[in-house]
């Protein structure tokens, strides 16, 4: 074994074994430092790490999985927000001072690549729509989250880079792809090959976030972005949000699961409730089913 000797499966367990459930307020995990809780129909996951830029550790990434676990398992929740708890940052990056323990060799690293890999993927196959409200920092693992989620809303005094290369630090190329899938190879390039930081502006205008507004309006934007979410059908919603998903995969897309999931909407009860509803001219009530 390696390190301090803990599995992925360990980091998992050592991240339930700290949470703890409360009667009111939020579900912490990673012994608090990522936060769930539900408001409303939104389900929300803060990083909260505010002392260090909400720098996301190794126990985070371990605590990811288990949070979306919660939260897709409640009928209630119609979307998942992704933020960072105080206003400086949304995540500033993959906490460095853990890398000497945690990155420093080929069979160590293979520990925290294990893990964050697996938070990654269970951000990217959430069948909820994420959200990233992004605040301040947005920076290497930081973005790499955000480009994980579904939209990105961002204040506009925020800003974002992947600083890999002032680092040394080899990027996986499912991290490339990713970035390259939303904002397409040459700024992709651009982004590594600089590391430098982009502003706000900047990231909109080659699509890297959705829309930018002031501070004061950000929690507003997503707000009412999830309200609209929760009032429609979901599983529309998520039909989407999978054929969305296959598509990007070009030659590799399952067109089988793309017309399953259009032919699971026809057939549900939201198809009939929203066809009542156009007909009475109220607004439907659906069900997810």
């Amino acid at each position: 074994m390696i390190g301090q000797n803990l599995t992925v499966e360990d980091y998992r367990v050592k991240s339930a074994i700290n949470s703890e459930t409360v009667s009111e307020g939020p579900i912490e995990l990673a012994e608090g430092q990522l936060l769930v809780e539900q408001r409303g129909s939104v389900g929300h996951v803060v990083f909260n790490r505010p002392q260090r830029h909400n720098a996301i550790s190794v126990e985070i990434w371990a605590a990811i999985p288990l949070a979306l676990d919660r939260l897709e398992g409640d009928a209630a929740i119609r979307s998942v927000v992704l933020s960072g708890a105080g206003e400086k940052s949304f995540i500033s990056g993959a906490d460095i001072s853990q890398f000497e323990k945690r990155r420093s060799s080929s069979e160590v690293r293979g520990y925290y690549d294990s893990v964050a890999g697996t938070a990654n993927r269970r951000l990217i196959e959430c069948p909820l729509p994420t959200v990233a409200m992004i605040q301040g920092y947005c920076i290497g693992g930081g973005l790499g989250v955000a480009l994980n989620c579904d939209l990105r809303y961002a204040s506009s005094d925020s800003s974002f880079g992947i600083p890999a290369a002032r680092l040394g630090v080899g990027y996986h190329h499912n991290g490339v792809r990713r970035l390259i899938d939303v904002v397409g190879p040459s700024f992709a390039k651009e982004i590594f090959y600089t590391a430098r930081r982009f502003d706000a502006s900047e990231a909109q205008a080659m699509g890297l976030v959705n829309r930018v507004v002031e501070r004061d309006e950000l929690a507003a934007l997503v707000d009412d972005t999830c309200g609209r979410i929760a009032e429609n059908a979901p599983l529309t919603v998520r039909s989407v949000k999978t054929i969305v998903g296959e598509l990007v995969r070009g030659g590799h897309a399952d067109l089988e699961l793309c017309e399953q999931v259009v032919r699971d909407c026809f057939g549900s009860e939201d198809y009939v409730e929203g066809r009542r509803a156009f007909m009475d001219k109220r607004k439907p009530v659906f069900v997810g089913r």
